[in-house]
């Protein structure tokens, strides 16, 4: 699996550790940075994940921030993308198996290592179920759709 992946800084040692896991399971893995934890702004690397998921460059993103929140606002703010701040493997589980989440955020203050790679192992495993599920997920793209930015 094609998996982008970003952090800030607050989220630099879990993303290292991440990126670790999933090479080491033999996914094909873009790190979009950051490269330390020196004071970044999370925007800047959160957005380049997500669009990759969003043009379909990549087939999921996992982003960490401090609270994984940020991130999450972020990526969310992309057409396309459904974003997840997962804090359990079933949150993550059920986030593609219902919404069809395509990037998963994680907080990197909050997760020990194990607990995040169980988490991102959950969310890449876990196939979405479409049926009455599909008709929600339309509604999200509907609710995109409908955005008066589109409109100019």
């Amino acid at each position: 699996m094609k998996i982008a992946i970003g952090s800030d800084h607050a989220g630099y040692d879990l993303k290292q550790q991440v990126v670790d896991a999933l090479r080491a399971k033999g996914h094909e893995v873009t790190d979009f940075g950051t490269d330390s934890d020196e004071s970044v702004d999370y925007p800047d690397f959160a957005e380049p994940p997500a669009r990759e998921v969003a043009v379909g460059a990549a087939d999921r993103a996992v982003l960490v921030c401090g609270s994984g929140v940020g991130v999450a606002i972020v990526a969310n703010k992309v057409d396309g993308v459904r974003a997840v701040n997962a804090h359990d493997a079933e949150e993550a589980e059920m986030s593609r198996r219902h919404n069809d989440a395509n990037v998963l955020t994680l907080s990197g203050r909050r997760l020990a290592a194990d607990e995040a790679v169980a988490i991102v192992d959950a969310f890449l495993a876990a196939e979405f179920e479409g049926g009455r599920h599909e008709r929600r997920v339309h509604k999200i793209a509907e609710v995109e759709a409908h955005n008066p930015d589109h409109e100019k």
